[in-house]
């Protein structure tokens, strides 16, 4: 049945029949509309009644089952646990009709996309690694908790007020947790899923590029690698190579933050020498 679900995702969201915008739960939080399905779970904006303020409502997919539920119930558990003003407050849980919800701090910012395709903005080395540097802190944090994210896609990054903000904690685990792959799961998904730091920085290597390619005009149609197109410093292109896995990869944070942070200190010292 999973399987079919997978393969049919339209009969999947019959199943999991999203609620609709104005439906009450728990007596207490109202849907205002919703923000998206995932792998295991659907998030919806709402307003909490007793409050008023808006917050994220998110349920377990019914056709997930079991592992839905446990899910969703360790994302509540790792947000009580992290606890950090750039990580979305846990406000609730509870379950109504044997489906677990939780609700967490509605993130009001956009993503570096948005700025990107909407306000045009363009990253330099040194902005784009500035940015990797303050997405950094912020994972440092879930690293010491134990915590490896599992998610840093783009969406999951977002800009609030000036500050970075790192949300969508459903697929945090522990480091170290076993985790099945299947066998036709492609190498990317597996570094992408691994429950070891290392697939965080896989996964902001790849952010760092996207922000990195903002700035890159092409020259010609021919299809090249980011080293041939983008014109880095060499310690910047190690850096990438190593949060890529195209070299042995770093297995801890300060050691990736100490290299971004040796790679700032070089770029401010250039700006220095050509004032």
């Amino acid at each position: 049945m999973r399987r079919l679900f997978e393969r049919h995702p339209l009969i999947a969201r019959w199943f999991d029949r999203p609620h609709r915008s104005g439906e009450i739960l728990h007596g207490r939080y109202e849907i205002i509309e919703e923000l998206g399905m995932g792998s295991y779970g659907i998030a919806y904006e709402g307003r909490d009644l007793h409050t008023g303020r808006l917050v994220v409502v998110k349920q377990a997919r019914q056709t997930k089952g079991e592992d839905g539920r446990r899910l969703l119930r360790r994302e509540a558990d790792v947000l009580a646990r992290l606890r950090h003003p750039q990580i979305p407050m846990l406000h609730d849980l509870f379950v109504e009709r044997g489906q677990p919800y939780l609700v967490m701090e509605y993130i009001n910012g956009e993503t570096v996309e948005d700025r990107i395709f909407k306000q045009e903005a363009k990253y330099t080395e040194q902005e784009a690694f500035r940015l990797l540097k303050d997405v950094l802190e912020i994972v440092r944090h879930v690293h010491a908790f134990g915590i490896v994210h599992r998610d840093l896609r783009i969406p999951n990054i977002i800009w609030r007020d000036g500050t970075v903000v790192i949300i969508d904690f459903g697929l945090a685990c522990r480091i170290g947790e076993p985790v099945d792959f299947r066998d036709d799961d492609p190498l990317e998904k597996r570094l992408r899923r691994e429950s070891h730091p290392r697939s965080d920085f896989y996964a902001l290597g790849h952010f760092t590029l996207f922000l990195l390619y903002s700035a890159y005009e092409p020259t010609s149609d021919e299809e090249k690698s980011w080293e041939e197109e983008l014109d880095l410093s060499l310690n910047a292109r190690a850096i990438l190579r190593k949060m890529l896995q195209l070299d042995p990869p770093y297995d801890n944070v300060d050691e990736l933050l100490g290299d971004v942070d040796q790679l700032l200190a070089e770029h401010n010292e250039t700006q220095s020498e050509a004032l």
